[in-house]
């Protein structure tokens, strides 16, 4: 994982704005003027309505898209300069993904699906990775499962195997979008506590997106986006 700045701040937004079709009568601006910022430690929950613009920002703070205006810095780091290059490096590097949808390949073990990022940055992953890819499997309950592929895992083992996957970089941010949506309560709870267990134990800044109102109230932080706009931020 890439060392936080010295002040432990891991993300800044400043005016962060987002528009589509530039320049046509259909254009439209999504994100009016976004200023957030996430500290090393951060667990935060992000919520608000359908069509409230949720989805173009989690986008955006992961660097799968880039803002029409405004600044994004990830540990300090300005992005609107860079190229698509260091954008997928600076992502690959220091940004963890978790999906409602796992997104495991099928013909992969879970080993394997775990070392992807490491395979995508380095090709053949070293002893070292191996190693961490079954700690981190350990680490989530399926260190005994390490050779299975996913149709041979239930949900929440395969919900479990793409945080085990999220984490293997040890990244800077984690950003879960609706990482519970498609569980049972029970595999829920259980992936809920493993943001929990890594947020304290690697120290990322964790944002979660959810639509779960009882999810939201169990995170440390609960942002509000209403209409492209930050209308509530508070401690919880």
């Amino acid at each position: 994982m890439a060392e936080p700045r010295a002040d432990g701040q891991v993300l800044q937004l400043q005016d962060l704005r987002k528009s589509y079709n530039l320049g046509k009568p259909t254009e439209i601006e999504v994100l009016h003027g976004i200023d957030l910022e996430l500290q090393r430690g951060d667990f935060a929950a992000l919520i608000g309505q359908s069509g409230s613009g949720k989805s173009t920002l989690l986008n955006l703070l992961g660097l799968l898209d880039t803002p029409t205006s405004g600044e994004l810095l990830l540990l300090g780091q300005a992005t609107s300069t860079m190229d698509d290059a260091g954008r997928t490096a600076l992502r690959g590097r220091d940004i963890g993904f978790v999906f409602q949808f796992h997104h495991l390949i099928p013909a992969f073990s879970a080993l394997e699906n775990v070392l992807m990022p490491r395979m995508v940055a380095r090709g053949k992953p070293s002893a070292e990775d191996v190693d961490q890819a079954r700690g981190l499997l350990e680490a989530v309950g399926l260190g005994k499962l390490s050779e299975r592929r996913p149709d041979q895992l239930s949900g929440g083992q395969q919900q479990r195997v793409a945080v085990a996957r999220a984490l293997i970089t040890r990244p800077s941010l984690l950003l879960a979008d609706e990482p519970t949506g498609n569980l049972d309560s029970q595999s829920a709870a259980e992936v809920f506590k493993l943001f929990r267990r890594f947020n304290r134990e690697f120290g990322c800044a964790v944002l979660l997106v959810t639509h779960d109102a009882q999810l939201a109230r169990q995170c440390d932080r609960q942002i509000t986006l209403t209409d492209g706009r930050i209308s509530d931020d508070r401690r919880l």
